[in-house]
């Protein structure tokens, strides 16, 4: 890796996923974060702000001229699209730097396994996603969380949860749970997150990854690299066509497995959400899982970005449409458009894919997962500002996906 001023380093090499088309309403945005943060009043955007959330994580990675592009076209939505307070007590402060764009900014982004037979509030966090940007606004770095992680949850008046120690992914449900809604599950998610590592957020996303399926069609289809065979669990092949098992079993016919293969292919919605759902037969379980959901994304971002894409009016109407259904959005008090505007130089190719505990199962005293002493210094390294150095002096974190 060549010597930078500002390290900038690149990534290594029944049915269960039939949701809702919509995310559940929990409310209007509104509420105040506690520990001298910032107010939030309840307010609407335009639709051009879900764009934000679809490419990149939650970034829409793309060159400032398309940018510009695309804001005078959507512009032009009609739809609005309500807010949420999803930080709580864990957004920025204004001593944070939580006041304006001008330093690093620090997203939460959260995929939720939505099935259909389940209420709103029975909902776990299965990915869990830290995106940090430096203050140069000019790379984007994604660093999961493993949904198993041993964590100390803490007490949250609104759902009536009263703390305990538990799998780090339970603190969405703990919060969602007697009315909380999506909401407080995302605020005492990332209240836990910031005890453990330390860090305050600037914004986040709660991520419906079954409507990623939708965005990918509508994309065409993304560019998927297999680092290892895998047969899913989940979908199987009727007639020549990939069906869900639940779907399959209702023909009649003959079903056979779908296996992905090792090596570089195109993949459809359906395709690209089921690899990336899987963990069982894969080496590292659930740590490759994680790498291969933010290969999803980053496939996503490039696809977006290619071919001018967000500057075909038809195009942008259609992802739109497609991105509303899979996405509950928080930036803070930032502008839609500032917020966009201030990471305009961030495209796919700085978008890097970081591991944490060097990609394996990392056990502690009580046979629990837990994180290494070198991923909690990534975190502080993410507090500090300070990942892009770390990463140059830890090269083992980055991912091994392409």
């Amino acid at each position: 890796m060549p010597v930078q001023t500002s390290p900038r380093p690149t990534s290594q090499d029944s049915d269960p996923y039939a949701r809702p088309s919509t995310i559940p309403s929990q409310g209007g945005r509104g509420g105040q974060r506690t520990g001298g943060a910032r107010k939030r009043t309840k307010r609407k955007d335009p639709l051009w702000a879900r764009l934000t959330v679809i490419f990149g994580a939650v970034l829409m990675m793309t060159s400032g001229v398309a940018i510009v592009g695309s804001k005078a076209l959507i512009s032009q939505a009609t739809g609005n699209i309500a807010q949420k307070n999803l930080l709580g007590g864990a957004g920025k402060t204004d001593a944070e730097g939580g006041a304006d764009l001008d330093g690093p900014i620090d997203m939460l982004l959260l995929g939720v396994d939505a099935r259909e037979r389940w209420a709103a509030d029975d909902v776990r966090a299965d990915s869990i996603i830290v995106l940090h940007i430096p203050a140069s606004h000019d790379q984007a770095y994604m660093i999961s969380i493993p949904r198993d992680t041993e964590a100390q949850i803490p007490a949250f008046k609104k759902s009536g949860y009263a703390g305990g120690t538990d799998k780090i992914n339970a603190a969405f449900q703990a919060g969602a749970r007697n009315g909380g809604g999506w909401e407080g599950g995302a605020q005492l998610m990332a209240q836990t997150i910031k005890n453990m590592t330390g860090i305050s957020f600037d914004g986040a996303a709660i991520i419906n990854f079954g409507g990623f399926k939708n965005v990918i069609d509508t994309l065409g289809s993304v560019r998927i690299c297999v680092k290892h065979e895998v047969k899913s669990i989940h979908t199987v092949m009727v007639d020549g066509k990939q069906m869900w098992k639940a779907d399959a079993k209702k023909t009649g016919r003959p079903m056979t497995p779908v296996v992905y293969k090792k090596g570089c292919r195109q993949m459809s919605g359906l395709e690209a959400l089921d690899y990336s759902r899987q963990r069982y037969g894969l080496p590292n379980s659930d740590y490759d899982r994680q790498q291969n959901q933010q290969q999803l994304i980053k496939a996503m971002a490039r696809k977006a970005t290619e071919k001018g894409m967000l500057t075909n009016p038809v195009k942008i109407n259609q992802l739109i449409r497609a991105a509303g259904k899979a996405f509950i959005l928080d930036v803070g008090d930032a502008p839609i458009a500032d917020f966009i505007f201030t990471l305009r130089g961030i495209s796919a190719s700085e978008l890097t894919m970081l591991r944490t505990n060097g990609g394996t199962y990392n056990g502690n005293a009580n046979n629990r997962e837990a994180l290494s002493p070198q991923t909690l210094e990534m975190f502080q390294a993410v507090k500090n500002d300070k990942l892009g150095e770390f990463v140059y002096a830890n090269p083992a974190v980055l991912s091994t996906r392409n």
